[in-house]
């Protein structure tokens, strides 16, 4: 592949590094960044095995493209940025990780071979991870935790000691299980995967290079004989065009499916304040539902004072054949939970605008409700609002992944502070 010195609005600098399927160029005007060129090229057995296909390159950048883009869109840290062209996408520029981080749901391929005795289709709940150090010349050795802690891996000045190893590990069994939530909306059943880490100029540890039909095993309803992934190319004796051509339209179709995802936006979180007068309280909780990606209304209406006016809103939203969630604003004598919890099949959380004067009996009218009535109560607006998320998860899968990556994010926070503490 000749050496390229523009695409699209990028003008080029020197070639980086090139692998058996792509090349990586600097950014003459961005030197924080560079651009990632797929090569109309498949590879298996460390090369070995190893065939032009005519359009991959284009397949392949459009899967990773979309995969990036998900992952980005719910907050996981990655080098993408954004497709240049039919066949590259610029990314940040990274120091990579030498090593593979392999996630896997259910036992197959190479893991049987290493683990004799385990059937093959035994699922690993959670799931089960693995690490290989890549060196081709030796076939990517699986490397344990301790070996790449103890190897004292640098990059872009940034030590990959224990905190790092372990902050990688819990991002692969994320990025997994975000892809599987994904995969499952189009009755596809993502069974492992690889993916690698770099250090940006920043020392930010992301995903890097690409994730394609290259990187995991894919069953379209859970059936290893529809597989759509590379593995049908490892499988071949004898490469045929004919094969080639299978091979390249089952690529072609996982890309097809990612392009045909149906945004999750069918649900709706309510907020019904009893007075305008707590409405600070229920912008508070608008903002943090609407940073996990949750859809959000405001009214104003009062079981006590406009009854029929609440029956009314609960009916609209009701009829709307969306997910809904309602949360009750309402202090001092709460009635609004309880109404509407009494005529609304959907969850109910109150949330009332405690003051300081009446704080015990804010929380007691909200808790104290009749029988037969499922309202829950919490104080906080945030926690109202993950409250929400949750019971939306169950069918969402970006707010499912806000969730996940909300977790993640707290694992880091917390030892980084920890950390400034002890070397105050």
């Amino acid at each position: 592949m000749a050496t390229v010195t523009q695409v699209g609005e990028y003008k080029l600098g020197k070639l980086i590094i090139e692998g058996k399927t792509k090349q990586v160029y600097e950014i003459q005007s961005h030197p924080d960044q560079c651009l990632l060129l797929s090569k109309d090229r498949i590879t298996a057995g460390d090369g070995v095995k190893a065939h032009e296909l005519k359009g991959k390159a284009v397949v392949s950048n459009k899967t990773a493209s979309k995969v990036f883009e998900i992952l980005n869109s719910v907050g996981v840290p990655t080098s993408f940025v954004k497709a240049a062209s039919e066949t590259s996408f610029v990314s940040k520029r990274c120091e990579m990780v030498p090593i593979e981080w392999v996630t896997r749901r259910l036992a197959t391929g190479s893991f049987l071979k290493r683990n004799p005795g385990v059937p093959e289709g035994y699922r690993f709940a959670p799931v089960k991870q693995e690490t290989f150090f890549k060196d081709d010349a030796n076939h990517d050795p699986q490397w344990s935790e301790e070996q790449i802690i103890s190897a004292q891996f640098k990059f872009n000045g940034k030590l990959i000691g224990e905190k790092e190893v372990d902050y990688m590990a819990r991002i692969s069994i994320l990025v997994f299980e975000i892809l599987e939530k994904v995969w499952q909306t189009r009755n596809c059943a993502l069974i492992d995967m690889k993916i690698e880490f770099g250090v940006t100029a920043c020392r930010e540890i992301v995903v890097a290079d690409v994730i394609d039909s290259d990187s995991w095993r894919l069953w379209p309803s859970g059936d290893k004989r529809l597989m759509v992934d590379k593995q049908v190319y490892r499988n071949l004796a004898n490469v045929t065009d004919k094969d080639l051509d299978t091979v390249k339209r089952n690529f072609e179709w996982v890309a097809d499916q990612l392009d045909h995802l149906l945004p999750p936006s069918d649900h709706l979180v309510v907020i019904i304040m009893g007075s305008p007068s707590d409405s600070v309280h229920c912008n508070k909780i608008r903002q943090y539902c609407e940073d996990l990606g949750l859809n959000v209304e405001i009214r104003v209406s009062s079981a006590h004072k406009t009854t029929e006016g609440t029956l009314k809103i609960i009916s609209h939203y009701e009829s709307l054949n969306i997910k809904i969630v309602f949360i009750a604003v309402a202090g001092r004598s709460n009635g609004l939970g309880p109404v509407i919890s009494g005529n609304s099949d959907f969850p109910v959380i109150n949330c009332p605008p405690v003051t300081k004067d009446d704080v015990d009996r804010d929380i007691w009218s909200s808790l104290n409700v009749p029988s037969g009535l499922g309202c829950s109560t919490v104080v906080y607006p945030e926690t109202a609002a993950l409250a929400a998320a949750q019971s939306i998860a169950l069918s969402n899968y970006i707010v499912w992944s806000k969730l996940r990556v909300k977790r993640l994010n707290n694992y880091k926070t917390l030892p980084q502070a920890d950390e400034e503490v002890r070397n105050k």
